[in-house]
């Protein structure tokens, strides 16, 4: 029998050390397959994700700038309305300039504009509520008027000693001719039309009153005027302050608004804007026309 040659190497079988290899391969092709798949399946979902919040923003976005829109289609004839309807229109601007900026992933701030667009609509549709109300009371009173001086003529004409009776009681008349409010009514409101407590929250200030009925009372236009002085008796004042003559003396005034009155039931509603500061306390509103006094209220700032 031949023999092996000592120094020759032995060699292992070769079926073993391959099997074992590609068990190997097979097990990393898995796992690569596997995080290839959850990877996938991760950047599909977020690309999901920030598809549906870019067409929340495009949708958030065409409606504030439909409300841009009708905002610029809202006209009135009154000055305090126009002054508020220009304010809230500068509003809407600055809040579509933000959201332009603003990445469509900034959740959180999205929908801070998703609530102010909600404010500022609701702000239009009061505007709109004040603008039609005044114009239906302003045609209601011009109708009443003409038919009042069309009836006064009607009896002046079939009985002359009417005339007699009037001038009579002029002195009456004049005392009772006096314009009367009612429901006077002073809020904070913050910039965004809320209504507020607190003196660093406070944008403006809103007094609502009623002048009452009154036959008698002179027909025509009225300056209503109103006084207000914060907790340490300062006069609120800003560019549109006026001097009102009262009682035969000039009295620097807060802010003022010119009504038609016509006898009949009137609202009305005056805003102080631009105070540079407000502070803590009881501020103290006096409301009064250049013939009377027509009342006061309070209100307080935390």
């Amino acid at each position: 029998m031949e023999k092996r040659p000592e120094n020759m190497p032995r060699t292992e079988p070769q079926g073993s050390s391959a099997k074992g290899g590609n068990t190997i391969i097979y097990v990393l092709a898995a796992v690569a397959v596997i995080l290839g798949v959850v990877l996938a399946y991760v950047l599909i979902r977020n690309s999901k994700l920030v598809e549906e919040l870019n067409i929340e923003k495009e949708e958030l976005t065409e409606q504030i700038v439909a409300l841009q829109a009708d905002y610029a289609q809202i006209s009135s004839d009154y000055e305090s309305i126009n002054h508020q309807l220009d304010s809230s229109r500068e509003e809407v601007n600055q809040l579509v300039e933000r959201i332009q900026k603003t990445e469509a992933t900034n959740r959180a701030q999205i929908r801070k504009y998703q609530k102010e667009l909600g404010t500022l609509r609701s702000i239009m549709r009061n505007y709109v509520h004040q603008i039609d109300s005044l114009n239906t009371l302003n045609h209601k009173l011009t109708a009443d008027a003409a038919a009042a001086r069309r009836e006064t003529a009607k009896v002046k004409k079939q009985n002359t000693e009417l005339q007699k009776t009037v001038e009579e009681l002029s002195d009456k008349v004049e005392t009772g001719a006096v314009v009367r409010a009612r429901d006077i009514k002073s809020q904070a409101f913050n910039n965004n039309g809320k209504v507020v407590d607190r003196a660093n929250s406070t944008a403006r200030i809103l007094t609502n009153l009623t002048l009452s009925a009154n036959d008698l009372a002179e027909k025509g236009p009225i300056r209503i005027y109103i006084v207000i002085k914060d907790p340490e008796g300062n006069l609120l004042t800003n560019e549109e302050s006026r001097v009102c003559n009262y009682a035969g003396s000039s009295l620097e005034t807060s802010a003022s608004r010119e009504v038609d009155y016509q006898g009949n039931e009137l609202q009305v509603s005056i805003y102080m804007n631009d105070v540079p500061k407000y502070v803590k306390g009881i501020y103290t509103v006096q409301v009064l026309t250049e013939r009377t006094l027509l009342g006061t209220t309070q209100f307080m700032l935390r």
